[in-house]
């Protein structure tokens, strides 16, 4: 048997052995969840909390100790004593529903060929159906920025939330910014010679090939009606225009300034992905509001001679400068990690706190979605979670119950269930 017939024999047994949870139906009368610890999303913490939502909204976050409640009004009430309470996590440039399995090319749809792809919508690649889904939102991320990846322009990205038939019910925001893929600066440290040295001499040449796309899409959005439609050009509109963000994936401090200054120079709103050089230029960020949404925490430093744990420390100096930003991990299934980023920073200096605004809030403002969620304040969404431990400790984390628009989703996955097959096995 070869490789692919391994790998498609193993699909289809997942597939018979394994099924997605259906998506939860409307909620139905109000929910009261009280006395648990409320983490809001705003750096403030409530430590005997009643939060309330109905029709989908928060209708209530209070201390449980200065108001009166009337439990007969509740539709169903969860006795939270003891446990957390938390906004639902959001993790940002990701490539959930856009990946399968890493190993097999036939469930990849994240990237395109060619170079100059802003035209292309990673939206109406999600597959709601991925068996990986149901097991992020099990830790408690609830809403995702779904990514295109390759190329210069890899395309546009979209905010889904993680409990969906189909991506149009998915659609949290659509399109809501294009991703760029800024191109490598020369080493100073590379001293090569010879044939065989890698060039590094095509930098300026591939940020003034860049000069030469924007100023012609700059032009193009000028005009209301063009004779000839352009669908790359059409789909730049929105960053000239403020409506679309540009998300600049640089890590070198050289890239994501020059990066940044490029941005500007076109009136496009920046943010600056991967960042691993961000602790050297919080100055810079800072003073050009220029938000981050930084690489694995879990990972080695850029440099031989940085220290081990510079990865650890990055988010708590940046915090420190009063730098905006957000975690994120690597690829599809690796999100469900993505808080337990924000855990390690915790034990480097970020405050716990502002470990939980970096993973809400500030997530939700960099995506420009916190109009809508990412705190846990009256009238916004109500997509939240219960947890019986620390959310940001993979030891103590332990998610019992899950709302998004105050639907009460399922929290079974398919490793659950593969626990629960084998945990019978052994017991027979």
């Amino acid at each position: 048997m070869n490789r692919f017939s391994t790998i498609l024999l193993a699909l289809i047994t997942t597939a018979m052995n394994a099924q997605t949870p259906v998506p939860a139906p409307p909620q139905k009368g109000a929910i009261l969840i009280y006395g648990a610890t409320a983490h809001v999303g705003d750096g403030t913490v409530i430590q005997n909390s009643a939060i309330a939502f109905e029709n989908g909204k928060l209708t209530m976050v209070a201390d449980a100790t200065v108001i009166r409640l009337d439990r007969n009004q509740f539709a169903k009430i969860f006795d939270a004593s003891g446990k957390h309470v938390y906004p639902g996590f959001i993790a940002p440039n990701t490539q959930l529903g856009l990946i399968g399995i890493d190993a097999a090319r036939p469930t990849l749809d994240a990237s395109d060929v060619g170079g100059y792809n802003p035209q292309l919508r990673a939206l109406v690649a999600y597959n709601t159906d991925s068996d990986i889904l149901p097991t992020i939102r099990s830790n408690g991320v609830l809403l995702a920025q779904t990514v295109p990846t390759g190329g210069v322009i890899s395309g546009m990205s979209s905010v889904v939330q993680l409990d969906a038939w189909n991506w149009e019910d998915a659609a949290f925001k659509t399109d809501e910014g294009i991703h760029l893929n800024w191109p490598n600066p020369p080493s100073p440290t590379n001293r090569q010679e010879g044939p065989d040295a890698p060039r590094t001499d095509t930098y300026e040449r591939d940020v003034q090939q860049l000069n030469t796309f924007f100023e012609a899409a700059q032009a193009y959005a000028q005009v209301e009606k063009p004779e000839v439609t352009n669908l790359k050009f059409e789909s730049m509109r929105g960053l000239f225009g403020g409506q679309r963000k540009l998300y600049l994936h640089a890590g070198n401090a050289r890239a994501m300034r020059d990066a940044v200054l490029f941005s500007e120079k076109y009136g496009a709103k920046p943010v600056l992905v991967g960042a691993e050089d961000a602790w050297l230029m919080a100055d810079f960020l800072k003073t050009h509001a220029v938000p981050v949404i930084l690489s694995r925490t879990h990972r080695l430093p850029a440099r031989e001679d940085e220290d081990i744990d510079q990865p650890y420390k990055t988010a708590a100096q940046l915090h420190e400068k009063g730098v905006v930003f957000a975690f994120s991990d690597i690829s599809a299934w690796q999100q469900r990690n993505v808080a337990f980023q924000a855990g390690q920073a915790v034990g480097f200096g970020l405050p716990a706190e502002a470990a939980v605004q970096a993973l809400t809030l500030h997530t939700a403002r960099i995506l420009g979605i916190d109009e809508r969620c990412g705190s846990l304040s009256t009238g916004k969404d109500a997509t939240l979670f219960i947890s019986e431990g620390d959310a940001l400790d993979m030891r103590s984390s332990q998610v019992t119950a899950a709302f998004i628009q105050g639907r009460e989703i399922n929290l079974d996955n398919k490793q659950k269930q593969l626990y629960r097959r084998f945990e019978g096995k052994y017991k027979q």
